[in-house]
C-alpha cells in the first residue's frame, strides 16, 4: 500500500524531533520499492523521507545507512559533489523509515541532461570518474559485495536463466542477451567501486553543476558500466560522447574498449529485471508494464538491429535445406538408402542391347526392361563383387560367350543347361537386403576377331532393391554388380 506525501510528513516528525513540517510534495523515486516526499519545515530547512515498500526495499536503506557512515570526512572532502546525511529513522515493523537533510539541486529527465550545455556533460562525467576511482577498501571494510569479472558475468547468467522462467521474456531478446553474456572477450574488465543504482532520479542538478549524488543502496565493486547503463538511453550521441570522453580523461584507469557495450547490454536487461520484480511483489502494473517495454525492444532490434552489445557477431539461423528429390504427395517418405562399402568397379567393354550400361561420362544411365517398376527416384549404389574363384570345371553357352561357373554351384544347374537359377553376387546381395531379382542383363558380346582362350568375359547383374520392403511405392535402390572371370 503506497503512502502519501502527507503520511510521510507524520513519519518523519517522530524520526526527527522537533521537526515541523509547513509544506509537502512528492519526490521522484523508485515506485517499486519506496515511497518518498520533500519537506519543508518552519525555518525553510528541507528534508527528504524514503519508506520502503516491502522487507528488502527496507534492508537496502539500512545498508545505505551503513554506506553512508563508512564516507568519512577525509572521502566526502575528495569528491566534486555532496552526499546524503541520514538525520533520523524511525522504524515500523520490519520496515524503517529514513529522513535525510536537504541537498541543493534538482533532478533533470534525460532529455533535459541530454540538451544540456557542454560544462553538464564535463560535470557528468567527472562525477562518474571520481566514484569510480574511490577506495576498494571502503567497500570491503563495510563488509559489501564485490565481484570479479567472471563472477559478475556468471551473475548476469543466473539472473536471465530467473527471467526465462517467467516465459514472459521474448525469445529474440533471451538469445540476443546469452550470446552477449557468453561472449568472454566482452566481460574483460577491471573491477572498480561502483555506485550500482546510478540514473537521472539520483542525480541532483543546479545550472551546470551536479551537485550530489543520492541513492546509494547497492555500493559494490564491479562492473562500471552498470553506472553508464542509462546514459545509453539518450537519443543525443555528441552527449553520451562528451560523457565518456571527460570521464575517460578524469580516470585513474583507463577504461576498456567495450564499456559503452555492457552498458546497454544492462540497459536493455534492466527491463527483465523490473519484470522478475514486479512478478515477486505480486505489482500487475509493474508486470504490463514491463512486458510493453520488452515486446517494444524486441521489435526494435528486430527491424533496426538495436545497439551493439557483442563483440562476436551474433550467429543468424540457417533454414533447413528443402528436399533434393521432389516425390508424390501420396507416397510415403523416403527411406535411408542401405550403407555400402566403398568399391572401386572394373569398366566393362561396351555392351549393346536393351539393358546395356554405358561407361565413361559422370553417373551411368540405367535402362530398365519394361517388366519392371521403376520408382522416380533412384539411387544407383555399387555392391562389390563376391569373392568367388570363377575357375570353375562347366561352362555355360548364354549367347555366344561362354560362361565360368564356379564348381561348388555346378550341381545346382538344372539339366537343361541353363543357369537361371544360380545365385550370383547380384542376386545375393538382393536377397540379404531384402529384394528381388529381375531379369539379368546380357553379358558383354565378346569380339568376333578375339582369342577365346584369353578372352575376358564380363557379366554385369542389376539388383533392384526397395528402401522399404513393406511400401512397394518407395524410392528404389538399383545396385550394379560386375563379376569378372579371367
Amino acid at each position: 500500500m503506497r503512502r502519501k506525501p502527507i503520511e510521510l510528513a507524520a513519519v518523519a516528525t517522530a524520526a526527527v524531533p522537533g521537526l515541523t513540517p509547513t509544506a509537502v510534495s512528492s519526490a521522484p523515486d523508485d515506485p517499486a520499492d519506496f515511497d518518498s516526499a520533500l519537506l519543508l519545515d518552519s525555518e525553510g530547512k528541507h528534508w527528504r523521507v524514503r519508506s520502503p515498500r516491502h522487507a528488502e526495499a527496507s534492508a537496502r536503506l539500512e545498508t545505505e545507512f551503513l554506506v553512508l557512515r563508512a564516507f568519512v570526512p577525509a572521502i566526502r572532502a575528495e569528491l566534486p559533489f555532496l552526499m546524503p546525511t541520514v538525520a533520523g529513522t524511525v522504524r515500523q515493523g520490519e520496515l524503517s523509515t529514513f529522513v535525510y537533510s536537504h541537498l541543493a539541486g534538482a533532478t533533470r529527465s534525460i532529455e533535459e541532461l541530454s540538451n544540456g550545455s557542454a560544462a553538464l556533460a564535463r560535470e557528468i562525467g567527472a562525477a562518474l570518474a571520481s566514484i569510480h576511482d574511490l577506495p576498494r577498501s571502503l567497500v570491503s571494510n563495510a563488509d559489501l559485495p564485490s565481484y570479479t569479472p567472471n563472477e559478475f558475468r556468471q551473475r548476469r547468467l543466473n539472473e536471465l536463466d530467473q527471467a526465462a522462467t517467467t516465459g514472459k521474456i521474448p525469445p529474440l531478446l533471451l538469445r540476443r542477451w546469452e550470446h552477449a553474456m557468453e561472449d568472454v572477450s566482452l566481460w574483460r574488465f577491471h573491477p572498480c567501486v561502483v555506485h550500482g543504482d546510478l540514473h537521472e532520479d539520483n542525480l541532483l542538478v543546479d545550472g551546470d553543476r551536479v551537485t550530489a549524488v543520492t541513492g546509494w543502496t547497492d555500493l559494490r565493486i564491479g562492473d562500471p558500466a552498470d553506472d553508464m547503463a542509462w546514459l545509453v538511453a539518450s537519443n543525443e550521441q555528441a552527449f553520451v560522447d562528451s560523457v565518456l570522453e571527460h570521464y575517460t580523461a578524469s580516470r585513474r584507469d583507463a577504461p576498456d574498449a567495450h564499456l559503452l557495450r555492457r552498458a546497454a547490454l544492462s540497459a536493455e536487461f534492466a527491463l527483465a529485471q523490473y519484470l522478475v520484480k514486479g512478478l515477486a511483489a505480486g505489482d500487475q502494473d509493474m508486470i504490463r508494464e514491463a512486458e510493453s517495454m520488452l515486446t517494444a525492444l524486441a521489435e526494435d532490434v528486430a527491424e533496426y538491429g538495436g545497439q551493439p552489445i557483442s563483440v562476436e557477431p551474433l550467429p543468424q539461423p540457417v533454414a533447413a535445406p528443402g528436399p533434393a528429390v521432389a516425390q508424390d504427395p501420396g507416397a510415403a517418405p523416403a527411406q535411408a538408402v542401405p550403407a555400402v562399402s566403398k568399391v572401386t568397379l572394373l569398366p566393362p567393354d561396351p555392351v549393346s542391347g536393351p539393358g546395356a550400361v554405358p561407361v565413361g561420362g559422370a553417373e551411368p544411365a540405367v535402362h530398365m526392361t519394361p517388366a519392371v517398376h521403376v520408382s522416380p527416384a533412384v539411387h544407383v549404389t555399387p555392391i562389390p563383387p563376391d569373392a568367388v574363384d570363377h575357375a570353375g570345371n562347366d561352362g555355360v553357352e548364354d549367347d555366344g560367350g561362354p560362361q565360368e561357373v564356379p564348381a561348388d554351384d555346378a550341381a545346382e544347374i538344372p539339366a537343361d543347361g541353363t543357369a537361371d537359377n544360380v545365385p550370383d553376387a547380384g542376386e545375393e546381395a538382393a536377397a540379404s537386403a531384402g529384394g528381388t531379382m529381375p531379369a539379368t542383363v546380357p553379358p558383354a558380346a565378346v569380339p568376333a576377331d578375339a582369342d577365346p582362350a584369353t578372352a575376358e568375359d564380363t557379366t554385369q547383374s542389376i539388383a533392384v532393391v526397395p528402401a522399404n520392403p513393406a511400401d512397394d511405392t518407395s524410392t528404389t535402390t538399383i545396385a550394379v554388380v560386375e563379376a569378372k572371370s579371367p
